[in-house]
């Protein structure tokens, strides 16, 4: 099972699924992590910790614990 946080900079992915429960996983699809989005891991910040996004025409930062919960294609 590969997550978003697996996605090295400068490659994309399409999402499959969301994993975790509850407000968590509705703050993700709040941000417009869905199924079957494109998502291109733009940076990650020096320490890790967060990475940069872009998806549906925007930039998001989104911190590696919410990223874990990302399975991707």
């Amino acid at each position: 099972m590969k997550t978003l946080k697996d996605v090295r900079v400068g490659q994309s992915c399409k999402v499959v699924k969301l994993n975790g429960e509850g407000p968590v996983k509705r703050r993700i699809m709040d941000m417009g992590i869905t199924k079957g989005v494109e998502i291109l891991v733009r940076k990650v910040a020096p320490l890790g910790d967060p990475m940069e996004l872009n998806i549906r025409g925007y930039e998001l930062s989104i911190r590696k614990a919410d990223a874990a919960m990302v399975e991707v294609e």
